[in-house]
């Protein structure tokens, strides 16, 4: 392939560039810098591109550089991060994956006519293919001369614009993931060998194996190890990243959204382009303020469930196509067996150490979801409410006098019993391992009543925090009953701080929502009953996901309800932002229960959006039975610009 000198470029250089996008006002941040992921560079003229045309790329760079945006390279960074030489207020990392050849015939002349430094990530095991052989590529085999060769790749680095990162050798590619068949990405997946899984020293073995091979071919080829890796896909976890950090690679990029950051060098935020952005589009991208409207499906896992694995498809096939249907941003799905419908774990639908599995289903039907409908899943947990026969500390109240469980309320282990908190981390930890979401949902169960917790550890816990090691006391007391529950709430939200990090440990980035109950909202003065607190949940976790459940709360009028919930919201600051409304699908004061009318449940959704509510969504849906009706609900439901195009 021949190198296109600059002047050729000049023919639509021109027209480009009097096309590019006024200045914006765009700046990522203290300590934030903007990163760009482009994959092929193709040729003009083509109908469409996976990832960008030249003459786009020529215009994203101009666009850039116009607009006052300074390029720069790992060195900056790095020197950043250690304080040696503080970024340029609108910083921008360009990156390039994959390798292909077109980074060398027209990426490389680019970025030396910009003066702008990138990286490039290379896959080891594609790049060793044999000159005229093929590599598989998503399924489909690419021949070897669509890659840059050894050869040009020294080129391109000895010209001082074009850094290497690892791409892995063998991880750019899929595993089996479950018994199912469902194919996931190498470098998080536990292998499903049909008989198990792959156990946490065989992953181990398995990622530093192949990550050091990688970085032992680059070295041979390129005369230096890499100090940085692309992940592929941009799947990792936190345990991937200490083992690159372990082979030499302090560096490591994603496809997380967001600005990247400065202190924060092992996970680098790329913004992907796709399908030939117009740099009006990269502009606003770089923005970071694109408006977030999401839109939630509560969903029980244990319809899907069913011991005839012909009903089980049926019912697989019957909730992706409403999902698909609807369009939701987001699922937040059952990741525990709870038939009785008693709110408490005794089973779980994934392997785990601690209690039964009722079956390997999670995985399976959070894939799909998120691979054939598009919507982000969060796994929805108990944080407490788990019977596990090992662990004995449970939450005590002293309502009826002596410390006894409450049998108004879940079944809670105490969340101050360190046996307690160890067994529920390693049952979150196993859901990471064994399954692919995008965030964590914390059930109701997470919640200490004004007589609670009266366990031995936690009397010990309110001890070590200067309280009276008994409730009767504080509670005697006005100033010493309201220092306690604010402990407590910041306990509870500890704890499931705590959860989410074990999480992350095999399974990352994940965002996290827990639900809250109304009353807090409308009652300040009821967080001593419930330890929960919207101002708290709205620091904590990036949604809080209230139970605006005019029904469950007896309200005589649902909208004037829902009228002060979201007032209550709107007053409270980041409460719009950061709260998820949502519905009652369900009317359970019935029994049977009834479904609330699709029209009404639709006029309630218009409500809160004409209020100003950012995020909404209900719970349950019966995606069976499909209810509420998809053709009253799809408008105010689906997270599509024009969704009545589908």
């Amino acid at each position: 392939m021949r190198l296109l000198p600059l002047t050729r470029r000049g023919a639509f250089c021109l027209a480009g560039a009097l096309a590019l996008p006024r200045g914006s006002a765009a700046e990522p941040g203290p300590g934030r810098f903007a990163s760009l992921a482009y994959h092929e560079v193709g040729e003009d003229g083509r109908e469409r591109h996976y990832s960008i045309s030249e003459s786009m790329l020529v215009q994203h760079l101009s666009f850039l550089r116009q607009d006052g945006w300074r390029f720069v390279g790992l060195d900056e960074i790095l020197a950043a991060r250690d304080g040696r030489r503080p970024l340029p207020g609108k910083a921008v990392l360009l990156s390039f994956d994959d390798g292909y050849d077109d980074y060398y015939t027209r990426v490389m002349p680019l970025l030396s006519a910009f003066r702008a430094p990138a990286v490039f990530a290379l896959v080891t095991s594609w790049m060793e293919t044999p000159p005229g052989g093929s590599f598989d590529y998503g399924g489909q085999p690419m021949p070897r001369g669509a890659l840059m060769s050894w050869a040009q790749a020294r080129a391109m680095q000895s010209g001082g614009f074009c850094e290497f990162a690892s791409h892995s050798h063998d991880l750019h590619r899929g595993v089996p993931a479950n018994p199912q068949g469902n194919v996931q990405p190498a470098a998080v997946t536990r292998i499903w060998d049909g008989a198990r899984y792959e156990t946490d020293a065989e992953w181990t073995r398995r990622i530093e194996s192949d990550l050091a091979r990688a970085s032992a071919i680059l070295a041979r080829e390129l005369g230096r190890r890499p100090r940085s890796l692309v992940w592929p896909y941009g799947r990792y976890n936190m345990e991937a990243v200490g083992i690159a950090r372990r082979l030499g690679m302090p560096v490591t990029l994603t496809l997380d959204p967001g600005p990247a950051r400065v202190d924060r060098p092992d996970r680098i935020n790329r913004l992907l382009t796709m399908a030939d952005p117009r740099a009006a589009d990269i502009a606003r991208m770089m923005r970071f303020d694109a408006p977030v409207r999401e839109r939630v499906l509560h969903v029980d896992l244990d319809h899907v469930h069913d011991d005839d694995p012909a009903q089980a498809a049926r019912n697989l096939d019957a909730l992706i196509e409403r999902v698909a249907r609807l369009g939701p941003s987001h699922v937040y799905l059952q990741a525990f067996a709870d038939p009785d419908g008693d709110g408490v774990a005794e089973a779980l639908y994934f392997p785990n150490r601690h209690l039964p599995m009722r079956a390997d289903l999670f995985n399976r039907v959070a894939w799909q979801i998120a691979s054939r409908a598009g919507a982000q899943v969060f796994a929805w947990m108990p944080v407490l409410a788990f019977r596990i026969p090992a662990v004995a500390d449970r939450v005590l109240s002293v309502r009826g006098g002596a410390p006894a469980p409450d049998p108004d309320q879940y079944h809670r282990l105490s969340p101050f019993s360190p046996r307690a908190r160890a067994v529920i981390g390693e049952i979150y930890e196993d859901l990471a391992k064994h399954a692919a979401f995008a965030g964590l949902l914390f059930h109701d169960d997470a919640v200490l009543t004004d007589f609670e917790d009266a366990s031995a550890p936690a009397l010990a816990a309110y001890r070590a925090a200067g309280l009276p090691g008994d409730v009767a006391a504080i509670r005697a007391d006005p100033a010493l009953m309201a220092r306690w529950t604010a402990f407590k709430t910041q306990a509870l939200i500890g704890f499931t701080q705590e959860l989410a990090e074990r999480a992350r440990r095999w399974r990352a980035p994940l965002a996290t929502a827990r639900n809250l109950f109304a009353r807090p909202v409308l009652e300040p003065a009821a967080e001593a009953w419930f330890a929960q607190s919207l101002p708290a949940f709205l620091a904590a976790y990036d949604r809080t996901a209230i139970m605006a459940m005019p029904y469950m709360e007896q309200a005589r009028d649902p909208d004037a309800f829902l009228r002060d919930l979201f007032a209550r919201v709107a007053a409270t600051p980041g409460g719009v932002e950061g709260t998820v409304f949502e519905l009652q699908a369900v009317d359970w004061r019935h029994r049977p229960a009834r479904p609330v009318p699709a029209a009404r449940l639709r006029a309630q959704m218009r409500l809160l959006q004409r209020l100003g509510a950012h995020h909404m969504g209900w719970y349950p849906d019966d995606f069976v039975a499909g209810a509420p009706d998809a053709a009253t609900m799809l408008d105010v439901i689906s997270a599509r610009s024009f969704p009545f195009r589908r």
